[in-house]
């Protein structure tokens, strides 16, 4: 696998990948990421097409899909490990 090139965003790490004439976009922030695999399709085959594919639309899905996955991470956690009592602050008057 091999790095491609970046596309510029000020919260998300944009990275595109080609692999045996895949390609492949990660975005990553502090804490998440989504992976979406192209395939092998012509229209994706350089950078400067891929940024087209990757407006500000797709942005904004992909960072609703982040702020998802957040929210189901603390609901499990929640789940998972319900706060007791003794780790609840006591209430100051």
């Amino acid at each position: 696998m091999r790095i491609i090139g970046n596309i510029e965003h000020p919260s998300l790490k944009i990275t595109v990948f080609k692999m045996e004439g895949r390609t492949s976009v990660k975005f990553e922030n502090a804490q998440y990421e989504q992976t979406y695999k192209l395939g092998e399709d012509d229209r994706f085959s350089d950078l400067e097409n891929i940024s087209k594919l990757i407006d500000q639309a797709f942005i904004a899905d992909v960072l609703n899909g982040m702020k998802q996955m957040h929210q189901t991470r603390l609901s499990a956690v929640s789940r998972a490990y319900p706060a007791t009592e003794t780790e609840e602050f006591e209430e100051i008057i």
